[in-house]
């Protein structure tokens, strides 16, 4: 198991946002405390830090500070352009509880 999918169709989109970044930008996917169920994801493209543990995807790096690292464990990436909205999406099987829009998350 991987420690973190991304799905085909977010692969395409973040390889498609990266190429207009220069090289050393990645893709960062972080959880911050905050929303309504306490906790909230944050993905933004950077060239990462020190700490931060690397994970190589295609022709991009994906960065993962330490302590996100235990709220992500077997989450998957995904991209949706339907008509309910267009956007990441973040699957996490770990996550105990939501909120009504979907924007943050809880666990026990």
């Amino acid at each position: 198991m991987e420690f973190v999918t991304i799905t085909d169709k977010a692969n395409k989109q973040v390889k498609s946002l990266l190429s207009e970044l220069p090289n050393d930008i990645g893709l960062r996917l972080a959880v911050k405390g905050g929303g309504c169920s306490g906790l909230s994801y944050d993905l933004e493209f950077d060239s990462g830090a020190d700490n931060d543990t690397v994970i190589e995807k295609d022709s991009y790096k994906v960065y993962i500070d330490t302590k996100s690292m235990i709220y992500l464990k077997g989450m998957s990436l995904d991209f949706e352009d339907g008509l309910q909205g267009k956007g990441f999406q973040f699957i996490n099987p770990n996550a105990t509880g939501t909120c009504g829009c979907g924007e943050s998350f809880s666990m026990s």
